[in-house]
């Protein structure tokens, strides 16, 4: 027979496991943790091809070695200049000959896809002091051109002869053309200007 104080022990156990239970019903699920996703790599920064740039370089340096090498063209001021495949020969030469030669010559270069003509023909013999003073006066042009910001970002070859200038090279667009037209014609000593540069495309 159960003695009072045992009744109430009972009673107070009995509550006591009866709140905790409640409790424990009561209480929020812990929240359950997504499994860790693995981390997915960054992909590679981008690269920037440079192809074109490399392969018009080595095209230009096989057209100025042939030219060189050729008996008919080596003793020529030609100056060359690719984009994309498409070479633009510049210079003064002898005769008609001499560029339909330098033309030929050039067509059959591996990595040439077409050849411009800017080559003029030579006007009169040339002195020492021309040849000095057309020195001077190309790289004067040079310089002005590479100091002008609408057009330094491109390449374009001189050659002087005289005193006239005949720019040549593959320009963005007609105003950098233009442009650098203007910039020649302003330089002290220059009697003139041919434009053989060509816009880009």
């Amino acid at each position: 027979m159960n003695t009072p104080n045992q009744a109430l022990a009972r009673a107070l156990a009995i509550a006591c496991f009866a709140s905790l239970l409640a409790a424990g019903c009561s209480k929020a699920p812990e929240p359950v943790m997504p499994a860790a996703t693995p981390a997915v790599p960054a992909p590679p920064p981008a690269v920037t091809s440079v192809g074109n740039d490399i392969d018009d370089t080595v095209v230009t340096t096989r057209v100025k070695t042939a030219l060189l090498a050729d008996p008919m063209t080596k003793s020529f001021d030609v100056q060359v200049v690719t984009r994309k495949g498409q070479v633009q020969l510049s210079g003064f030469v002898n005769a008609q000959a001499d560029i339909d030669n330098a033309m030929a010559l050039v067509t059959k270069i591996e990595g040439v896809k077409g050849v411009e003509n800017g080559m003029s023909l030579k006007d009169g013999k040339v002195t020492v002091g021309n040849a000095v003073d057309d020195t001077v006066l190309t790289a004067k042009v040079k310089s002005a051109l590479l100091g002008d910001a609408a057009i330094k970002s491109f390449d374009v070859a001189v050659v002087t002869r005289k005193g006239e200038v005949q720019l040549s090279g593959f320009a963005n667009d007609q105003n950098q053309i233009d442009r650098a037209i203007q910039v020649a014609k302003s330089v002290e000593g220059v009697a003139g200007v041919k434009n053989e540069m060509s816009v880009k495309k």
